[in-house]
């Protein structure tokens, strides 16, 4: 196929059917591998086991051999599942997801067996794994719970001086540090971003690019890492720390209790029992299954509650393409300010800044 003379509608249809034609492939492969594994064809070629034959005879890492008969015998358990793969609707990586989450409720797993799979069918795979991960809080909180306190448990930092001085540093933090460490990366990450952007545009001019910078985005977190350190040394000892904030949704059902940080990832209800001493906490109250009790009404920019809002309701950029946490992402007008729109609730939606810098000029899908 020369795809150098297909239409753009054509490229795309092409992406989507290539993409569901791997699917089904895969799903062959792995029902092949299944049938391997139960036969026992493998045994008179004197393989030790079927992975090691598929290896072998397949010249592929053990690896991979290994994750497909992983896959097929999970499937031998969740036939609804090993149909909607068959039929290209799901992936093998939504197997991954959904044989996880029978391991932690078998019985609960095979009642929502078909909507799950019909669920991992129509929505985006980030969005499905946010779904699983409340599913298996709902039929299995005590594990969820056991899962996230040893994970806080493991935590573990190391600094290490090697070659010529240089330093090495390794961590492993729980959801909730993590969050807190990234967080304050990125956001001094972005201000030596902003002012290397500055020193270029002073000595280039308009002809400065993103090449022309002073630093690589690593040098940039190493040079934040820094930061922080001489910031904290810096402070006084009776300095009053950052705080979290705990926001607490009240109503329709607590939009099917959400729990999870601003980056979208799901934590429990327990991990967040610690910070309750001395966390902020905001109510917000929702007197429908999308729409937060608005506040001010001709301002021209999206602040406070009306904001904070709109990023709770939307959770991420609103464009079906990207998944962006809200909480970096730009609030506009869906009907523009100029045009009359009000700056309420109902007329914002969280968009990342590039889709909302294409807000105008989009293509609707095909």
């Amino acid at each position: 196929m020369d795809v150098t003379t297909l239409t753009e509608p054509e490229i795309l249809e092409l992406v989507e059917a290539t993409q569901t034609v791997r699917s089904m492939a895969d799903a062959a492969c792995v029902q092949a591998a299944g049938a391997l594994d139960v036969t026992k064809a493998w045994a008179p070629e004197g393989a030790k086991s079927p992975t090691a034959w598929m290896a072998w005879r397949c010249r592929i890492p053990m690896a991979r051999a290994a994750t497909a008969l992983r896959c097929a015998r999970e499937l031998r358990r969740m036939p609804i599942v090993e149909t909607a793969l068959v039929a290209g609707s799901i992936t093998t990586d939504h197997v991954k997801l959904l044989a996880d989450a029978r391991q932690c409720a078998p019985e609960a797993f095979e009642a929502d067996e078909e909507r799950l799979a019909v669920a991992a069918g129509a929505s985006p795979f980030a969005r499905f794994q946010t779904a699983i991960a409340y599913w298996k809080y709902v039929h299995a909180s005590d594990q969820v719970e056991a899962d996230a306190a040893s994970a806080a448990e493991r935590r573990e930092a190391h600094v290490s001086t090697t070659f010529k001085g240089t330093v090495v540093l390794d961590a492993l933090l729980d959801p909730i540090g993590g969050a807190i460490v990234v967080e304050e990366i990125e956001r001094l990450e972005q201000q030596l971003f902003e002012h290397d952007w500055a020193e270029a545009r002073q000595r280039l001019g308009d002809a400065a690019t993103a090449s022309d910078l002073a630093r690589t985005p690593r040098q940039r977190r190493a040079d934040a890492f820094v930061l922080m350190a001489q910031r904290s040394a810096a402070a006084p000892a009776d300095a009053t720390p950052a705080r979290p904030l705990l926001q607490v949704l009240v109503g329709e059902a607590s939009l099917e209790r959400i729990c999870e940080l601003a980056s979208g990832q799901v934590v429990t209800p327990g991990s967040l029992v610690p910070l309750l001493a001395w966390a902020d906490v905001q109510r917000i109250v929702f007197d429908g299954p999308s729409r937060v009790i608005d506040v001010g009404r001709r301002r021209r920019l999206f602040t406070g509650a009306t904001r904070t809002a709109i990023q709770v309701r939307d959770r991420e950029c609103t464009h079906p393409s990207c998944d962006v946490p809200a909480i970096r992402c730009e609030i506009d007008h869906i009907i523009p300010f100029s045009s009359g729109g009000l700056t309420v609730q109902s007329n914002g939606c969280c968009r990342c800044r590039f889709h909302n810098q294409l807000k105008g000029a989009e293509r609707p899908p095909p």
